[in-house]
């Protein structure tokens, strides 16, 4: 893993060269974003709604047994936009994109397509890299604000038809709880997450050797990694922002 890491390091540097050269075209970075976050949207808001529904059936009867169910929505708030809406949304993109990155880049290697890129001097790292890190970075955040919404939005249904809790109470425990600089945060989470995805599955797929068999298991390897960097990356920040 510390080796991977180190590798990932160096296609990244090499990335950003690429981009400060002003070799990524727009077009490009606008296809891979759709790739990338719009077409992971749906599961991701979908991961993040059910959660939020799951929790405000957990602690709604509990808050209303102890005369707090006021607070229910600003508890719900803070727990998605701290943790759940950027946590579950960055590891549905993982696994609804970052694994087709890894197949596409693994596909691309044992067909000798990298082979190719590199006869006509082209950095293949930056040319396969660099759109999907810029179009991950730029999209990703936009998907952890509107599942943080969505997320916000079920918890106040199933607090209304679970405990009869008036949205506007709900809301107004939300804006009380919400702090500016947890959605700061969350974003900045995405945005990290958002380079992590692409690379960490791209560098899995571009070092992938062999033939169509090493494509599915170089795909299972950067599913796992992925998560597991996703995570690491999460406790990092955490630490940083709320208790260092």
């Amino acid at each position: 893993m510390i080796s991977f890491l180190g590798l990932c390091i160096q296609n990244l540097i090499q990335s950003v060269k690429y981009i400060l050269d002003r070799n990524v075209k727009m077009s490009t970075v606008m296809s891979r974003a759709a790739m990338i976050s719009y077409d992971s949207l749906p599961i991701a808001l979908s991961i993040v709604f059910i959660a939020a529904v799951v929790i405000a059936l957990q602690i709604s009867k509990q808050f209303l047994m102890s005369g707090a169910e006021s607070y229910v929505g600003g508890f719900l708030a803070v727990a998605l936009i701290r943790e759940l809406a950027p946590g579950f949304a960055a590891l549905a993109i993982s696994a609804r994109a970052g694994t087709a990155i890894s197949a596409e880049i693994a596909n691309m290697q044992v067909t000798s397509q990298v082979d190719a890129i590199k006869t006509l001097k082209v950095d293949p790292v930056g040319y396969y890299f660099a759109p999907r890190i810029i179009a991950g970075a730029l999209t990703v955040p936009m998907v952890v604000v509107l599942a943080e919404l969505f997320g916000i939005l079920g918890g106040m249904i199933i607090s209304y038809f679970a405990i009869d809790l008036h949205p506007n109470r709900y809301m107004s425990s939300v804006w009380l709880w919400l702090n500016t600089r947890d959605i700061y945060i969350s974003i900045f989470k995405g945005f990290i997450f958002g380079i992590i995805i692409p690379l960490i599955c791209a560098t899995q797929g571009y070092k992938t050797t062999g033939g169509a068999k090493n494509v599915g298991i170089s795909t299972t390897k950067a599913a796992i990694k992925s998560t597991v960097f996703l995570l690491m990356a999460d406790l990092i920040i955490t630490f940083i922002f709320y208790v260092a």
